[in-house]
Formats: structure tokens, C-alpha cells, sequence
């Protein structure tokens, strides 16, 4: 049995439940689907901001979205959506009719930006946390123009999105990837929503063989090489490193079954956050496999929703 305990959405004390251990993930096939460009889609209800350029990394224009609710007087707090894609290909899509966002953002209550990043087969790591700390930090810095509450800003992702927002959420006091424009602004972020995202490559490249096979293919194109060749830099990826005592508190969601990230992954990093003293909870979707139906339930919805709210709702009780 795995022992899983957190801090319950609502509540103010440690609760624990016990789960399944997640058995032995297999491999699953390497593909990436092709991902539906949803931003010109219109959002019932928010005001949309589209192709806004948040950074000229090497002088690259780097796209975000960003979609405020209509009503309501703000500011509004803001979830911030990073794509997975195994860190080479995905697009800064809405899950419009269905996915991880569209539980809260439809309510109206939140105000939601989707960011871009540059690829691993365009610049290996740490491009991609570079450019993801520059979205927050724009964001921040626009806040006023926008109407967005700059001092409650949550990410979620998932997959390669999970560790990159995992990153966020662990290097809010570190200043080693806030390269570029605003620098004078923070990147630190509220909260943190981590959907089956991998984090410490040095021990995927140390499983048995048949394990974590395909995404250590796309961490090796990440970092430029095997993790064991280059473990200082595989430490540096890995969102477990920079945990502190002032990290931002983790939602954590993974599938027993996953095939592609194995569940350890996500239980190492659950259990590095509990030892620091930091609020977290890891939910195991029962034999769910890497993303999928079973993670666009309402259950998980409510689970998502309560644990934003819980901590990026005004302390007075008013908007968000």
C-alpha cells in the first residue's frame, strides 16, 4: 500500500488515505497527437487577448493567450495553463469542451492565460522554464493593464506542462532561470496543479530498462544528453532541488497505470514536499494510464476547483 496524505481542499489540518500501490507501469507507444489550435475559439463569457508576445528569447517571439471574464469587476485572479507535449511539440490550446481547465475557468470566476515555450528540438533546458518564468513575470507586470490580481497567480499542466509548472512552483525564491524582460518583477507563483509530470530524470534513467523507456527519449532531447552523463544538469531540471519551506502548495494528480510517466515519479516529489514542511496532496487515479477520460471527471473537477480556490481566493471572502 501507498501511504498518501495532504492537506484536503477546505480543510485545515493533514488528512490520510490509503491507496493502491500503483503497479509497474508498462510502456506505452510514443506519439504525440496532433494538438487542435482552439485559441481562436471563443470563450462564453471572457474577453480574449490572443497572440500576446510575452518574450523575444533569441530574438523568437513567444505567444501567449489570455482570456478575462467580461463580468465582474476584478481583479481576477489568474490560472495559468502550460501545455504538455513531452517538451517537443504541443500548443498553447484551450480543452475547450473538455480537459483539465474547463471546470473553473467556465464559471466566469478566474481569469485564464494558455503560454507557448520554446521546444526542446529548438533550445535544450533550460529554455523551456526560462520562458515559462518569463510568461509569469509579464503577466505580473501587465497586471494592472489587464485586470488581473498580480499577487494570485496558479499554474497547471500537465505531463511535460506538470513539470514545468512543478518547476514554478519550487524556484519562486530562485533567480537562476529569470533571464530576459522584468526581470525586477517576481515569478513566483500561488499554487501549483502537477498532472502526471515527470521530475527526477537521474532516477527514470536508472529504472529497469523497460520502464520510463519512451519518455527518457524525450528527456535525453531535453537536456542534450543522458541524464547519467550529465547529472548536474539533470538535477538542476528536476523541480524536487529547489523545494524550500516557502514552496508554493502542490496539487498532484497521477494515473496507476501510466505507462509514460511512472507513478514514483510523482510520489518522489509528493514526499520531498511533505518533508519540507510544504502543503501537498497526491491524488492516484485508479488504473488510469497517462492523461485521458479519467482525469476529465467531475470528481477530479471539484478536487481541482477546491484546491484553487482554497488558496487563491480573497482571505475576505470576495471575488476571486
Amino acid at each position: 500500500m501507498v501511504l498518501v496524505a495532504g492537506i484536503l481542499p477546505g480543510l485545515g489540518k493533514a488528512q490520510t488515505t490509503m491507496h493502491p500501490a500503483p503497479p509497474v507501469a508498462t510502456p506505452a507507444p510514443s506519439a504525440t497527437p496532433a494538438v487542435k489550435k482552439t485559441m481562436d475559439q471563443p470563450l462564453e463569457g471572457y474577453r480574449a487577448e490572443c497572440n500576446l508576445i510575452y518574450a523575444k528569447p533569441d530574438g523568437i517571439p513567444q505567444y501567449l493567450d489570455l482570456y478575462v471574464p467580461a463580468m465582474g469587476k476584478g481583479p481576477f485572479t489568474l490560472l495559468v495553463w502550460v501545455h504538455g507535449g513531452g517538451w517537443a511539440g504541443g500548443y498553447r490550446n484551450i480543452p475547450y469542451s473538455k480537459g483539465a481547465l474547463v471546470w473553473p475557468v467556465l464559471k466566469g470566476n478566474y481569469a485564464y492565460a494558455t503560454i507557448e515555450y520554446r521546444l526542446s528540438r529548438t533550445a535544450i533546458f533550460p529554455a523551456q522554464i526560462e520562458d515559462c518564468k518569463s510568461a509569469i513575470r509579464w503577466l505580473r507586470a501587465n497586471a494592472a493593464k489587464y485586470n488581473l490580481d498580480p499577487d494570485r497567480i496558479g499554474v497547471w499542466g500537465g505531463s511535460a506542462g506538470g513539470h514545468l509548472v512543478a518547476l514554478l512552483g519550487t524556484t519562486g525564491g530562485v533567480k537562476t532561470f529569470d533571464v530576459g524582460e522584468n526581470t525586477d518583477v517576481s515569478s513566483r507563483v500561488q499554487a501549483v496543479c502537477d498532472f502526471f509530470g515527470p521530475t527526477d530524470f537521474l532516477e527514470l534513467a536508472r529504472m529497469p530498462n523497460h520502464e520510463g523507456k519512451n519518455l527518457l527519449s524525450a528527456v535525453n532531447i531535453l537536456l542534450g544528453g543522458d541524464p547519467l552523463d550529465i547529472p548536474e544538469k539533470a538535477k538542476q531540471a528536476n523541480p524536487i532541488t529547489f523545494i524550500s519551506k516557502d514552496t508554493a502548495p502542490f496539487l498532484i494528480i497521477h494515473g496507476t497505470t501510466d505507462g509514460t510517466v511512472p507513478p514514483v515519479q510523482s510520489q518522489l516529489l509528493y514526499d520531498a514536499l511533505v518533508k519540507a514542511g510544504v502543503e501537498a496532496r497526491l491524488h492516484y487515479v485508479p488504473n488510469a494510464g497517462h492523461g485521458g477520460p479519467a482525469f476529465e471527471t467531475p470528481e477530479i473537477g471539484v478536487m481541482v476547483e477546491a484546491f484553487f480556490d482554497q488558496h487563491l481566493k480573497k482571505a475576505d471572502g470576495g471575488g476571486k
